[in-house]
C-alpha cells in the first residue's frame, strides 16, 4: 500500500512523532513478554500495511532473524544467572532464566527495528524539518540528511556497482585481493558521492536562508480536529497503560527466577493489556477504519450514479 494513502501518515507530524517516540521507548525498555508480544503484533500489522508483507518477510528472514538468534544465544553463553539448569558449555552452565531473557532481549531489538521501519515510512524529511527546523535548525538538517541518505545509499550503490560491472571491476570479479580492492574503490566512490551531496544540500539551504532568525517558511501541515481527536485518544490510552504499568502489570524478573506481573489475568491487567493493544494498533486501526469509510462512500456514489435522474443528466 502506498504510504500516502494511509490515514495515520496524513496526521500532523507532531502526532506521529509523539506516537513513535513513545511506543519505541516503551518497547525498548520493557521486558514483559505479553506487552512485548502486543507491541510486536501492532508493529508487524502496521509495517505490512505500509510496505507489504513480502518486503517485511524478506527483510526479517534475511537480516533480523539471524541477528535475533545471535543475541538470544549470546546472553546465556556469557551470563549464568538463574536456578533452572539446562546444560553445560565450555563457558559455564546454561540456565533457563538466562536463555529466556536472551530471547526477550532479541525480541526487544526485533520490535524496535519494526517500529523504526514504520517511522521511516511515516516521518519524512519534510515533517522532521517542520518540527525541529526552528528549534534546532542545524541538527534537524543533519538528521534529515542522514535519514534521507539511508535509502538513497542503497540506490546509489546499485548505480555504482552497475558502472563498475561494465568495466569488470565489481567485487564479484577477480581473486580475493582484486575483490577487496574493487570493494574499497566502490566504497570510496559512494562516500565521495555522499559528501558532495551533503555539501550541495548545505549550500542550497544556506542560500535559501535556512536557520536565519525571523525567516518564514511555507508548510502544508495543519493541526485540525482529526489530529486533536487522535492526540486525545492516544493520551488517554497511554495514561491508562501507564497506570497499569505503575501498579505492577509491567513487572518482569528473570534473575534468579522468572516472575511475570499481571499473570494470572485480573481485571486490572486485562484493562492494561487492552489499552496498550489499542495504543499499539492505533495507526493500523485508524487506517482500516478510513479505508472502510472510503469504500462505503465509494459504493454509495456508485449507486447514485446508476439512478435514473443522475443518468438523465
Amino acid at each position: 500500500m502506498n504510504k500516502h494513502a494511509d490515514a495515520f501518515t496524513d496526521c500532523h507530524p507532531a502526532v506521529a512523532f509523539f506516537y513513535f517516540l513513545t511506543v519505541i521507548l516503551i518497547s525498548m525498555f520493557m521486558s514483559h513478554p505479553v506487552l512485548l508480544s502486543i507491541s510486536f503484533l501492532g508493529a508487524a500489522c502496521y509495517a505490512i500495511r505500509l510496505k507489504g508483507w513480502r518486503k517485511i518477510l524478506r527483510f526479517n528472514l534475511l537480516y533480523t532473524l539471524p541477528a535475533m538468534v545471535i543475541v538470544a544465544f549470546m546472553n546465556p553463553a556469557f551470563n549464568h544467572y538463574g536456578v533452572t539448569f539446562l546444560f553445560y558449555l565450555k563457558s559455564g552452565p546454561v540456565t533457563l532464566e538466562a536463555l529466556v531473557y536472551g530471547v526477550v532481549l532479541a525480541s526487544m531489538l526485533f520490535i524496535a527495528i519494526l517500529w523504526f521501519s514504520c517511522y521511516n515510512e511515516v516521518m519524512t524529511t519534510d515533517k522532521f524539518v517542520y518540527l525541529f527546523g526552528r528549534v534546532i535548525p542545524a541538527l534537524s538538517l543533519v538528521l534529515s540528511m542522514v535519514f534521507r541518505f539511508v535509502p538513497r545509499f542503497g540506490a546509489q550503490l546499485k548505480v555504482i556497482r552497475n558502472g563498475q560491472k561494465a568495466v569488470g571491476r565489481d567485487f564479484s570479479n577477480g581473486n580475493l585481493f582484486q575483490k577487496l580492492r574493487y570493494g574499497i574503490t566502490i566504497l570510496s566512490i559512494l562516500i565521495t558521492w555522499a559528501l558532495e551531496n551533503a555539501i550541495e544540500t548545505s549550500d542550497s539551504m544556506r542560500a535559501r536562508g535556512y536557520g536565519l532568525k525571523g525567516r518564514s517558511a511555507f508548510s502544508i501541515f495543519r493541526f485540525d480536529s482529526r489530529d486533536l481527536k487522535a492526540s486525545l485518544m492516544l493520551l488517554l490510552l497511554l495514561g491508562i497503560s501507564g497506570v497499569g504499568f505503575a501498579s505492577g502489570t509491567a513487572f518482569a524478573q528473570y534473575n534468579p527466577v522468572i516472575k511475570i506481573g499481571g499473570l494470572p489475568l485480573t481485571w486490572q491487567s486485562a484493562v492494561t493489556y487492552l489499552a496498550w493493544a489499542l495504543f499499539c494498533f492505533f495507526p493500523f486501526i485508524m487506517g482500516v477504519w478510513e479505508d472502510a469509510v472510503f469504500r462505503r462512500l465509494e459504493a454509495k456514489a456508485s449507486m447514485e450514479r446508476k439512478l435514473p435522474w443522475y443518468m438523465a443528466e
